[in-house]
């Protein structure tokens, strides 16, 4: 008997152990396990203040928020079936593209790693457009000459090479903060990275305009629309707490408002950008790269040195030394093309690479006849680029894609581009060009744009090499269809041997920097702290030294690409 009750008692026990060790691992288990992430709580919305055809939504970000980091909120406005939505990093939100007098339910959710919160409670906001007071004025600097739009362009005027000229743009406290409001939406507080890191916010929305006086020589142009602009540019200077920013100068962006504006030009031109030479100690990049490409007889904008000053209501700060520069939609097509009836295209990532199949009209924005949905030019020059007589018969691809595409100009642009080493663009990023359907050949005609970039090795591993022998293979067709046809490539070393020898002549540029960095030395090393790239004078005169040695080295590479041949 108890010997039974021992056994009976024995493997009571062993079970017993085994189930408190079964439920030990378990809980032990469990206290390694990471505390699942979930969705964050909804925010607060803590007012919606209306806009002309737009909301600004302050929130307060949710109490609790998943057990991860929020990385972003979005705000959606509905009245009716389709909504509105925008994102940003932090409050408040501006949501745009909204129609005046509409009534619209807004909300807001928070994200994280788990996914979108649930909806804030909503609430209405009436869009209405805004109130101008400040019509009431006489244009009495205005004349036929420098106001009127019925004078051609007046290029010696603008853009002249031989000396730094002045802008100064006077704009009211209210609007000068309503820009600076508008980048904090966008982009987060000013000398704070709004990403947590080194990335960029993709925003598809421009910074706003405002009316502001531009003054040039003692003479008033009214009212004119002035606004940010830029992309990584714009957000690293923003964020590095540098106020010299690029701007978009529009002359007669708010003759709705103001009927004494009406066609308003500076000189014949209607609009500019006016540029800050962002990560360019020298402050000469933008303008000799263009320079360089006008001498080689390619289209391109004119641009000249301009010193600026902003008076938003404490007297006039300067704001830097910037580069003008014109812009292609405008005057370029006016004055280096027999019309403007073309369609100009901006291509941008995605299909601007040009890869076969890759064609999407959202990545070929159209700059001129906006209303007309045809890229049927667009689509020519892919099905000509990527037809099978490449290899089968090159006399004939090669014509079929001559009849579409000006291809003796983008091989003199590719001999240009690679000669002074322009990284930001075709070949390695899917942007910074414009295509345009030449009216007089009805050929697409390559437009280099935004050259600040050029002169140097480059970054994300560097220029293409003369011979291309770096590119990305299958990533960037144009060149690599091209350059690997023998007629076409013979083309190409001809016009790397014109260039080296005319429009980028070593002597010549080294002279040419001489002449332009005496120019505008007294108003590049004055920039102040908080609008300047420069840590001191001499990051300006050790950048122009560095472009100096830049175009001996480039004349070897020529010398080695050649003989290589």
């Amino acid at each position: 008997m108890n010997t039974l009750f021992s056994t009976v008692l024995l493997s009571l026990l062993t079970i017993g152990m085994l189930l408190l060790s079964g439920c030990g691992n378990s809980g032990s288990d469990s206290s390694d396990d990471v505390t699942a992430v979930t969705v964050a709580d909804p925010p607060t919305i803590d007012t919606a203040t209306s806009g002309d055809t737009s909301a600004s939504i302050a929130f307060t970000a949710p109490t609790e928020n998943g057990g991860a980091t929020i990385t972003g909120y979005e705000v959606t406005c509905i009245a009716g079936e389709d909504p509105i939505s925008a994102t940003g990093s932090e409050s408040p939100i501006v949501v745009t593209d909204l129609i005046n007098d509409t009534t619209y339910s807004c909300s807001v959710t928070a994200s994280n790693s788990a996914g979108a919160s649930t909806e804030s409670s909503a609430v209405s906001v009436t869009p209405e457009a805004s109130v101008v007071t400040d019509a009431d004025f006489e244009a009495t600097d205005w004349t036929e000459e420098s106001h009127s739009k019925n004078v051609d362009p007046n290029l010696s005027e603008v853009f002249n090479d031989m000396t730094v000229k002045r802008f100064d743009f006077v704009v009211t406290e209210e609007r000068w903060q309503s820009m600076l409001d508008d980048m904090t939406a966008t982009y987060g507080e000013m000398g704070q990275s709004s990403t947590g890191g080194p990335g960029l916010i993709s925003s598809d929305e421009d910074p706003i305009f405002v009316p502001a006086e531009v003054y040039y020589n003692g003479t008033q142009w009214y009212r004119v629309g002035i606004r940010f602009k830029g992309n990584s540019s714009l957000q690293t200077s923003w964020s590095q707490g540098i106020l010299k920013l690029s701007f978009k100068m529009d002359f007669d962006e708010f003759e709705d408002d103001y009927p004494q504006i009406k066609n308003q030009r500076f000189y014949g031109f209607k609009k500019f950008s006016l540029k800050n030479n962002f990560d360019d100690k020298s402050h000469l990049r933008e303008k000799v790269a263009a320079d360089v490409f006008a001498k080689a007889g390619l289209a391109v904008s004119h641009t000249a040195f301009y010193r600026l000053y902003v008076d938003h209501g404490n007297g006039p700060e300067y704001f830097g030394l910037y580069t003008l520069v014109e812009e292609v939609d405008g005057t370029v097509l006016d004055t280096q093309f027999i019309s403007d009836d073309g369609n100009l295209y901006k291509p941008e990532e995605g299909g601007a690479n040009f890869v076969d199949g890759a064609f999407a009209e959202e990545n070929f924005e159209k700059k001129t006849n906006e209303d007309e949905a045809d890229w049927s030019d667009v689509l020519a020059l892919f099905a000509a680029l990527h037809d099978d007589t490449a290899s089968t018969d090159p006399a004939t691809w090669r014509a079929n894609l001559e009849s579409v595409f000006d291809v003796d100009g983008f091989l003199k642009y590719l001999a240009v581009n690679g000669i002074i080493q322009n990284w930001d663009t075709y070949g390695k990023m899917t942007h910074n060009f414009y295509l345009y359907n030449d009216p007089e050949t009805e050929k697409l005609t390559w437009i280099p744009w935004d050259n600040n970039e050029a002169l140097q090795d480059g970054k994300l591993g560097g220029a293409l090499a003369l011979s291309f022998s770096n590119i990305q293979a299958n990533a960037w067709p144009l060149i690599e269809k091209l350059y690997a046809d023998e007629i076409y490539k013979a083309q190409y070393n001809s016009y790397i041997l014109e260039v080296i020898a005319n429009a980028f002549e070593p002597t010549i540029t080294q002279d040419l920097y001489d002449s332009y960095s005496a120019l505008i030395e007294p108003y590049a090393t004055t920039e102040v702290d908080g609008y300047t790239f420069l840590d001191d004078a001499d990051d300006f005169y050790n950048a122009i030294s560095e472009l100096k040695a830049h175009v001996s080295s480039r004349e070897d590479a020529v010398n080695a690409y050649i003989s290589g041949q």
